[in-house]
């Protein structure tokens, strides 16, 4: 790898021996040969070859000596000097060294490279002549570099097995479980989601922070100590986002379904789902929009601002801080109390919930959920759809004033769905469980006269009856009925 990154000038033999003292120099004091030491050891190869020190051709005799018998194929050679140096680092690590883009792009960020992908997509336009030599040694091909005499060696290799000894002798009583190993970040390429299936997996990194490699080092490092089921040990994790909010510093991390949000300092894993499309929230009203997402509008219809994929600050306005956001596209997005927004729909009475796709909230909508939201209990689990179906829409009885009765069907992002009706009156009334299909419920509601009554409504086509209560009346779809407040009612829909 050294010796195809130096530059393509000079004898083979001078440059195949400097590209090897570069390898001796940087293997000193690398004894990790974990795949993160193997990487640190790789940055230091590809930094010194890629600005080689003119100190390097002084004293070559010794590596000069231990040259191989059979050298690399001239016209490869001469093909990569004609390179920018960061493209033909590019070309080594993707087709000699064989290693995924990702990496290639993390790597030369390492090396300082500010447009990595710009490099990577040169090394990959590139056409070489196919080497007729060898372009990889083998260990035993290689005959050892005898620089200087083996007794100094030998002794400091006596003196550290003694010392080594005695320390495990004194510190075996108080032995510590090593750390878990971090998960190592890794990142899509900008244009990833316009060449493939448009997935969760196909998000770039974004924010000013994302090629800032030891912050994100840390959030993954913070993300391998968090305690049970939360941590993420080893493997990798999917950067999305590195960047200050507000002045502090964020990192988003992602596996499978979890996401870490890491500030320093502090570290929260929430199960977030893998939809392809929800905004993810950063906090401060701020969302993270999926890369192929329209421009988001406000609920007025003005553009909202976005800034490397972020929004400007979008709050409910709501008491409660829940409800409606933005639109995206024919979608309105709202926050239900997620990590990751919602989108929001609402059927009013008379309109038939099945075969539907997404549409924009209108203002009857946005008033239905901004009563709603607020209502909605915080799900336990991602929501990734929410529609409230309105079934009946008039005037409760002796002055109750007008009313909506809704059910809403949450439709979580692992799967599965749960639905329940709500009394929109004077204040919202869970009234239990509803088939958002065939919708009927019914509640204990007391008027504004002191007297309580039962009241039901079902949807289109259909005509509430109760069981156990005195006498009902059904007028405009409602039923209106008298008994013992907070008795057992059975309530069926024909």
């Amino acid at each position: 790898m050294a010796y195809f990154v130096l530059p393509g000038r000079g004898k083979r033999v001078y440059r195949l021996a400097i590209a090897r003292r570069i390898v001796d120099g940087a293997a000193r004091g690398a004894r990790d040969r974990s795949a993160a030491g193997r990487a640190r050891w790789r940055t230091r190869v590809l930094r010194r070859a890629l600005r080689p020190s003119r100190r390097l051709q002084i004293g070559l005799g010794p590596w000069l000596r231990a040259l191989p018998g059979r050298l690399p194929d001239p016209a490869l050679t001469a093909a990569l000097s004609r390179l920018a140096p960061h493209v033909r680092a590019a070309y080594v690590l993707r087709h000699i060294e064989g290693l995924p883009r990702y990496q290639i792009r993390d790597q030369l960020i390492e090396l300082g490279v500010r447009d990595p992908w710009s490099a990577i997509r040169a090394a990959e336009a590139v056409r070489v002549p196919v080497p007729r030599g060898a372009d990889r040694f083998e260990p035993q091909a290689l005959r050892p570099v005898r620089t200087r005499s083996v007794l100094p060696l030998a002794t400091a290799a006596v003196l550290t097995a003694g010392l080594v000894g005695a320390l495990v002798a004194t510190e075996r009583g108080d032995a510590r479980e090593a750390p878990p190993p971090a998960p190592r970040p890794v990142s899509a390429a900008p244009d990833a989601w316009t060449r493939g299936a448009r997935t969760l997996d196909a998000w770039p990194a974004r924010g000013e922070l994302a090629g800032d490699r030891a912050f994100v080092r840390r959030a993954a490092a913070a993300w391998a100590g968090a305690p049970g089921g939360r941590r993420a040990a080893g493997g990798t994790a999917q950067l999305l986002y590195a960047g200050r909010l507000d002045g502090t510093p964020l990192a988003l991390l992602r596996r499978g379904g979890l996401l870490a949000r890491y500030t320093p300092g502090r570290l929260d894993v929430v199960p977030a789902g893998t939809g392809p499309s929800a905004p993810i929230a950063l906090g401060g009203g701020r969302y993270l929009l999926a890369p192929w997402d329209a421009r988001p509008e406000t609920l007025s219809g003005d553009r909202l601002a976005v800034s490397g994929g972020v929004t400007a600050p979008a709050r409910a306005d709501t008491g409660c801080g829940r409800g409606p956001l933005f639109h995206l596209g024919s979608r309105t997005v709202g926050d239900l109390g997620g990590p990751r927004a919602a989108v929001l729909g609402y059927r009013p009475p008379g309109r038939r919930p099945r075969d539907e796709r997404p549409e924009r909230l209108g203002g009857r909508g946005r008033e239905i959920w901004n009563r709603l939201a607020c209502a909605t209990p915080r799900p336990a689990s991602p929501v990734s759809e929410a529609t409230a179906f309105g079934f009946w829409s008039g005037r409760l009885p002796h002055g109750g004033g007008h009313a909506d009765w809704v059910c809403t069907r949450l439709t979580y992002a692992a799967g599965g769905s749960t639905a329940r009706a709500t009394l929109l009156g004077a204040e919202a009334r869970p009234t239990g469980a509803c088939d958002a299909g065939r919708p009927v419920s019914g509640t204990w509601w007391r008027a504004p006269s002191d007297r309580w009554y039962y009241v039901a409504a079902a949807g289109r086509g259909l005509v509430p009856h109760a069981d156990g209560v005195r006498r009902s009346t059904t007028h405009k779809g409602l039923l209106v009925a008298t008994g013992t407040p907070k008795t057992p009612v059975s309530l069926t829909a024909r």
